[in-house]
């Protein structure tokens, strides 16, 4: 919050906090991880929830706490690009003041636990893409501006093709899932994203795109979650279902964390009020 912060090593401490909710510990003994804050108090976060192996790898991989790395695999999973949204959201309360800098900020995020240029370059294209849908352009001009970050990287060429299908597919109209799944299943992250590139574009609101997300034989609830990431940009917290927030495990806590996240974003929660809540250190 006041440039002082290497912020890509405080959201790998956080992931580290979350590997030890999952009963798992780095190989590294020495390394001190931090179980302050209310996240870490949760009972239920510390419940196992089918984490991903290579999350689960990478992390007990890390080798420090300050100084983390692209993570020692050729993972191109979703995983990545799942957790990308928030940095769109949050890039100008860190100083990423540009497209460009966003989507770098993006990838080192997801690079931490999938080392292949997919796996992170996916989730630098959904971070520009959700930043720019929160200055108020169109998905499709959104689209584009990440697409313009995404053509100036090494090995971009596959998360290119894979979005370009996607698009021409919306183009033709609302698919169904056998037409959604000649963009894949959802796996990796490039299909991920496409999916989700593509039930956005089709979508008649929240609800209609993240069934159309979720209604596939491949990773749905991945793809569904990316759907609602940009569709909660584009029809707001008031379009999603009531019936489904009644049902929504945890929702208070996630209501409040979503709030505080704002909140930040806009200058509106004091420091001390955000390092006691979510300790960076």
């Amino acid at each position: 919050m006041r440039g002082i912060c290497h912020v890509q090593s405080v959201v790998h401490h956080a992931y580290l906090r979350w590997l030890l909710t999952q009963g798992e510990q780095p190989n590294r003994p020495d390394l001190r991880i931090g179980t302050d804050g209310w996240l870490s108090g949760l009972r239920a976060l510390h419940n196992r929830r089918a984490p991903g192996n290579t999350c689960l790898a990478a992390l007990r991989d890390a080798e420090s706490l300050g100084k983390p790395e692209v993570a020692r695999n050729k993972s191109k999973g979703c995983g990545g690009v799942m957790r990308a949204a928030p940095v769109g959201l949050f890039a100008s309360a860190v100083g990423a003041d540009s497209d460009g800098a966003v989507f770098d900020l993006a990838c080192d995020i997801a690079a931490l636990t999938h080392g292949h240029p997919s796996g992170f370059l996916a989730a630098g294209y959904l971070a520009v893409t959700i930043a720019v849908l929160l200055r108020g352009d169109p998905l499709q001009a959104s689209l584009d501006a990440a697409n313009a970050q995404l053509s100036g990287r090494d090995q971009h060429q596959e998360v290119a093709d894979a979005v370009a299908r996607a698009r021409a597919l919306a183009s033709r109209g609302r698919p169904g899932p056998n037409k959604l799944e000649t963009l894949g299943r959802g796996w990796v992250a490039e299909e991920a994203l496409a999916i989700a590139v593509c039930c956005s574009l089709t979508a008649t609101d929240f609800a209609d795109g993240v069934i159309l997300a979720a209604n596939h034989s491949g990773d749905s609830d991945s793809t569904a979650a990316i759907t609602g990431n940009v569709l909660g940009v584009l029809f707001g917290e008031g379009a999603i279902p009531t019936a489904w927030l009644n049902n929504l495990e945890l929702g208070h806590e996630i209501a409040q964390l979503a709030d505080d996240l704002y909140a930040i974003t806009i200058g509106a929660l004091r420091a001390e009020t955000i390092w006691d809540r979510y300790p960076g250190s």
